[in-house]
């Protein structure tokens, strides 16, 4: 018998493969369990059109992701902080406050869990941020921080 693994299966094949098992062990054990499907020609046809429908989406989600960045690279975006007597901020800016400014003054919303920088803005002045959105798509964002 032929069946469609639907999730991978030790010592048997991953998922998507098809493979030919005895009968009891797919009827039994792999399609009672959920772990594989009948493969019959609709099956696999249902099969076929799933993996190119979720091909598009990744290409689409990609090229989105490829705008969003052009996008980014032109941007900057401005946040006022107090400052102390020696000319550092009382703290630091967050992550939070760079991703509400940024949909405050350019109603583009993006995950706080995306900006990568490692080392906290303590400082007035212009900054650069790396922003990683996914699928290897890095954009930078100026950040300019002024005083209050």
């Amino acid at each position: 018998m032929k069946v469609l693994l639907i999730k991978d299966v030790k010592s048997l094949g991953k998922a998507g493969e098809v493979k030919e098992v005895k009968d009891g062990y797919g009827q039994n054990f792999l399609i009672k369990k959920g772990f594989a499907k009948h493969a019959t020609a609709e099956i696999l046809a249902e099969h076929e059109e799933n993996q190119k429908r979720a091909a598009q989406e990744l290409a689409d989600e990609i090229a989105s992701l490829k705008d969003l960045a052009k996008k980014l690279d032109k941007l900057e975006i401005v946040i006022t902080k107090n400052v102390g007597q020696n000319g550092h901020l009382f703290g630091s800016i967050t992550k939070d406050e760079v991703a509400q400014a940024l949909l405050e003054q350019h109603n583009i919303e993006i995950d706080k869990k995306h900006i990568t920088d490692k080392v906290a803005i303590k400082t007035v002045g212009e900054h650069d941020l790396d922003l990683k959105l996914g699928h290897a798509i890095h954009a930078t964002l100026h950040v300019d921080v002024v005083g209050e």
